[in-house]
This record gives C-alpha cells, structure tokens and sequence, in this order.
C-alpha cells in the first residue's frame, strides 16, 4: 500500500512557463557578459548550483565573471540578482485549481506528502509563502541537502524523513534531470506529470506512465474513490 507521495516542484506543482513562453524573464545585460557565453557558463555549474557547492546566486556570477576575466561589480550583481529573485517568485503566485485540489484530497486520505526539488536558493524562497507548503509534511531542496536528483541518496533521505520506506511510496515528477529513473532506482513507483509539459517534450521521457492531469495520480494509490475539490 502506498503510504507517501512525492512531488518534484518545477513542472509538476509550480510551471514558470505560459502559452509556450516564460511568464517572465531577467537581463544578466548589466553583468557586460554575452548572453551565449554566459548561457554555457551558467550551464556548467548547474550541479554545483543545485547541491549547495555555491551558496548562493550572487557566489554564481561572482564565479562565472572571474571565469572571462572580469572583476565583479558589486552593484551589477545585485540589480541582476534582485531581477532573478522577482523572476522566481512569480511560479509561486498562480497555482492550479487541480494540482491544490488533489493535494487536499490526498491529505484528507491520511497519506503523507513529500517534496523532492532540485533548486538553489533563490528559486525557492519564495515556497515558504505559497498555497503548497501547508500541504507538505517534508521537503527536501538539494541546495539544502546537498545532493540533487537523480542520486538515490535524496530520494532515501527524503523517505526518512516521512518515516516510510521507497517501497510505500510514489514519485510524481515532469521528468527533468533524470529524476524518474533516481526514483525507480532508490526503489519508488515513478509516474511522469506531463500537465504542464508540451507533447514533444513530454514524449521525450519513456518508460514511465504519464499522467495528463493531476487527478490521474489517484490510479496509481490504493485509496477509496473521491472527488476533486
């Protein structure tokens, strides 16, 4: 019986993504870096990024300036920063009716609900004051935790923590950094949330059942019938 379901943030509870655009964006145009150059840069401490190697998003571009040779200017980093920050908080304002509804009716069930992202800092903090976190049991950020998906340690982490075993639990993710397999591999039941997801990127992750909607979950846990709130 599955006693836990984990949930990946980006993509599956939150989408920083509308009509096929982002619902926002930032200019690193003060930083006086290329927007390629720093698109490679940024990509290549992504995992330092994610877990917690760099402590913060300022330590980032400090890092990637030093990189081209640039001496960093304190107050560019900050305006570009600050841009980012509002960028991010933005995901956190508009949630879907359907993915609260199917939280309340997991909690109402009695299964304990877990949160399982890659994120740094910056990303997430605006969580705190968001219509998710009263929902979430526990919640594992792998800026926090020091490892990030797919390494099996977060998934087994993220199980102590609830006091369950991968056994008794479900993973819900869109699919982003491997995350599905890590899950299987830790010993979950991954399924993949494509809601938010265009069909030729969901299409891109086989080999686990998608979900088109959020109640769709609700066939793969061994709970009574119901309705969505």
């Amino acid at each position: 019986m599955v006693k836990a379901v984990f949930f990946d943030l980006y993509e599956t509870l939150i989408t920083e993504w509308k009509d096929g655009r982002k619902k926002a964006k930032y200019s690193i145009k003060p930083l006086g870096l290329d927007n390629k150059i720093f698109k490679v840069e940024w990509d290549l401490r992504r995992e330092l990024r994610m877990n917690g190697t760099f402590l913060d998003h300022e330590s980032v571009l400090r890092d990637i300036l030093r990189s081209q040779g640039m001496e960093p200017k304190l107050d560019a980093i900050e305006q570009v920063h600050r841009e980012r920050m509002a960028v991010k908080r933005i995901p956190f304002q508009e949630m879907n009716p359907l993915v609260l509804g199917l939280l309340r009716t997991l909690k109402s069930k009695g299964l304990k609900l877990g949160l399982i992202s890659n994120a740094a800092a910056e990303e997430v903090y605006a969580w705190e004051t968001c219509d998710l976190a009263d929902f979430f049991d526990e919640v594992i950020f792998s800026y926090e935790a020091r490892v990030a998906k797919p390494q099996k340690e977060i998934y087994q982490l993220a199980c102590e923590k609830l006091g369950v075993t991968p056994q008794e639990s479900v993973f819900i993710g869109d699919g982003g950094s491997d995350e599905l397999r890590g899950a299987t591999e830790a010993g979950m039941t991954a399924l993949q949330a494509t809601w938010f997801l265009p069909t030729v990127i969901s299409e891109r992750t086989t080999g686990y059942p998608k979900l088109k909607k959020p109640q769709d979950i609700l066939k793969h846990v061994d709970i009574t019938s119901f309705t969505i709130c």
